[in-house]
């Protein structure tokens, strides 16, 4: 991917789609009656939302626009952070859907790293990298809400 236009068309598409899959499990978790993860869960929807707004002001001046559906580069169907959401109902538990989730963080993680590392365009690499920073972040916080599960 070596055009920063179709770069941030992919970041936009991913992290909203996150958004709205991240609403869908604090709603199933709010079902269940877990307040405090489904509190978790709308925090990580906002942060989707937040880095989808970073990708659109990085575009700044430039018009993105998204690319047809069969045209992501993941592939046809959905983006990687949509990837591991097929699960999501309501006879999801609360260690199945924090394990969902590190699933497709690690998924996007790996996604904005090869793009990173097969890019010939500076631009590109530079935003990937940083984009793959902050999914490491949303990994470790999975990561340290499961072992605090596991614990209990």
């Amino acid at each position: 991917m070596d055009c920063i236009n179709r770069f941030l068309a992919h970041a936009i598409a991913l992290e909203g789609s996150a958004a709205g899959r991240y609403e869908d499990l604090a709603n199933s978790m709010s079902a269940l009656g877990d307040a405090e993860v489904a509190a978790f869960f709308r925090q990580m929807a906002e942060f989707a939302r937040m880095h989808q707004a970073e990708a659109i002001d990085r575009a700044g001046f430039r018009d993105v626009e998204q690319p047809p559906e069969d045209g992501y580069e993941w592939g046809p169907g959905e983006s990687p952070e949509d990837a591991a959401w097929a699960g999501v109902d309501s006879f999801l538990d609360v260690t199945a859907a924090l394990e969902l989730a590190l699933e497709a963080e690690r998924s996007s993680e790996a996604f904005y790293r090869r793009v990173a590392r097969e890019t010939s365009d500076a631009e590109v690499r530079g935003f990937a990298e940083s984009f793959a920073e902050e999914e490491v972040g949303h990994v470790n916080a999975l990561l340290a809400r499961l072992e605090r599960r596991a614990s209990v």
